[in-house]
């Protein structure tokens, strides 16, 4: 049970991380003239953010798990 909550924090966690990166770097390199600022929110909210969040859930897992291993013995 203990991996799982890493792994829920880890997710959390990397999901904004990644947003907020995600919204910074389509802002910045977007090409479009029209509605820059929808595009970049609405691309790090439903792209990057699930992205992040699925390997950082991932991360979370695997190294919740190092410390549940550890703390058996």
């Amino acid at each position: 049970m203990k991996r799982f909550g890493v792994g829920i924090l880890f997710g959390i966690v990397g999901y904004l991380i990644a947003a907020i990166a995600g919204y910074f770097l389509v802002a910045l390199f977007s090409a479009n003239t029209h509605d820059r600022e929808v595009e970049a929110a609405m691309t790090s909210i439903f792209f990057f953010g699930p992205i992040g969040g699925v390997a950082a859930f991932i991360a979370g897992m695997v190294w919740g798990s190092r410390f549940s291993v550890a703390s058996l013995k």
